[in-house]
């Protein structure tokens, strides 16, 4: 199947496309990748060069794309790190496109904002963005916890509360909310646990916690997750693959001392993982 990817791009390291391209293509996907931002690192690494694509660049590079007819062969849209709400708006409108040439594509929107340890990162009108134009268009959300409770303006500080918050995203739009790095009272320090609700109920995978984690995990998740959804549009099945994955490539990372994703030392993690971890049904 073939997917396309909005979102960044850095030329050292891997998140964004740069983390979602090669794990899609492991999975047998093509990639139409198509950038938004183009920076020479992450700015974790401090003095990155680079930034936002310019919105009628990015807009021409996708109006472009809808004009050469071949959205017909494509079956899903990936967005990610945005950059400014004028990229998201030429997402939105290629996304529009797609569905009229392929009515069974799917959108995963990743509401790529930031996380409880930096805060917001974003410019401060794509909370708004995301929320009241993306996720009414989204088919899937794979926000993290800092996301979702941005929102839908819900603490998360147990399960019962995650589930509640993420059925007020599921109102929003998508039909399916995948919540990572879920952090709460109720379960121990020493587990990363990923929450997925969607119509046919709720599932939670538990993992044991890296203690370091590389910039563009979630980037990675995402693109695993749709690569896996995809293939049999099997919420649990493709929450498992992705979980079980997207850990093989962060301890691998964590094994060889690296502050970046091993995404090719490891890439046989993308489609064998050496890891099992079965979702539990908790509705």
């Amino acid at each position: 199947m073939t997917v396309l990817a909005i979102q960044s791009q850095v030329v050292y390291g891997h998140v964004g496309n740069s983390a979602a391209v090669f794990p899609l293509q492991r999975l047998g996907h093509d990639v139409w990748p198509a950038p938004t931002v183009v920076l020479s690192h992450h700015p974790g690494h401090g003095g990155a060069g680079g930034g936002p694509l310019p919105a009628d660049h990015v807009a021409s590079v996708l109006r472009g794309l809808v004009a050469l007819g071949r959205l017909n062969e494509c079956h899903a849209v990936l967005t990610g790190y945005l950059g400014t709400t004028a990229n998201g708006i030429a997402a939105l409108a290629t996304v529009a496109a797609l569905r009229e040439a392929n009515p069974r594509a799917v959108y995963l929107c990743d509401p790529v904002m930031g996380d409880r340890h930096t805060g917001l990162y974003v410019a401060r009108d794509l909370p708004d963005f995301f929320r009241t134009h993306a996720m009414p268009r989204a088919e899937i959300t794979t926000p993290n916890q800092f996301e979702l409770e941005r929102l839908t303006d819900k603490r998360v500080t147990t399960l019962e509360s995650a589930l509640h918050a993420a059925e007020a995203l599921r109102a929003l739009g998508p039909r399916i909310v995948v919540v990572t790095s879920l952090e709460r009272a109720d379960a121990g320090e020493e587990v990363a646990e990923t929450l997925a609700v969607g119509s046919d109920g709720g599932w939670l995978v538990r993992t044991p916690r890296i203690s370091k984690v590389p910039q563009g995990a979630g980037d990675l998740f995402a693109a695993l997750f749709l690569g896996h959804y995809l293939k049999a549009r099997d919420l649990p099945q493709a929450l498992a693959r992705a979980v079980a994955s997207t850990y093989g490539v962060l301890l691998a990372s964590s094994d060889l001392g690296l502050d970046e994703l091993a995404l090719v030392q490891a890439q046989d993690e993308i489609v064998a993982p050496s890891a099992r971890f079965d979702p539990a049904r908790i509705r």
